[in-house]
């Protein structure tokens, strides 16, 4: 047993400078490489995230903007709405005038036709009733003379 101790021990001591070397690269790595690899990781990491971050704000940015956007396209196409209902009532109140006016010119020339057409017929009357006695006399010697020569 002494034996396989000393085997062990000389194993053990054989293994130590392995074992501290092994120790020394490992911290060497850790320091060399790993540490700057993941300082380097975490940066691009970090910068990844903000330039997402930063994208997804932009992406919110230009989502508020199309929204403000469409309201004032909204407002101005209810404006533009408004403006041409506004012209479209003025322009038929003004039609309405228009239509009234012409009808009461209309009214005016007819009661003024009629009145002349009145005037005429009563000056034909009065023509006629000073005429007619001397058209019944005329239709008396037109008739009397015909029914001489008949008797």
């Amino acid at each position: 047993m002494a034996l396989i101790i000393q085997q062990i021990e000389a194993l053990l001591l054989g293994a130590i400078p392995t074992a501290l070397l092994f120790i020394v690269l490992v911290l060497a790595y850790q320091f060399l490489v790993q540490g700057p690899l993941t300082a380097t990781l975490k940066k691009r990491h970090d910068l990844t995230e903000g330039a997402m971050e930063e994208a997804q704000k932009a992406i919110a940015r230009a989502e508020t903007r199309t929204a403000e956007y469409a309201e004032n396209l909204r407002l101005a196409r209810a404006g533009a709405n408004k403006i041409r209902e506004q012209r479209v009532q003025q322009w038929s109140v003004e039609r309405d005038a228009a239509l009234e006016e012409a009808h009461k010119a209309a009214s005016a020339k007819l009661v003024q036709a009629r009145a002349a057409i009145e005037t005429e017929v009563e000056a034909a009357r009065q023509t006629i009733r000073g005429s007619v006695s001397e058209l019944a006399s005329q239709v008396v010697r037109a008739v009397l003379p015909a029914a001489e020569g008949a008797r």
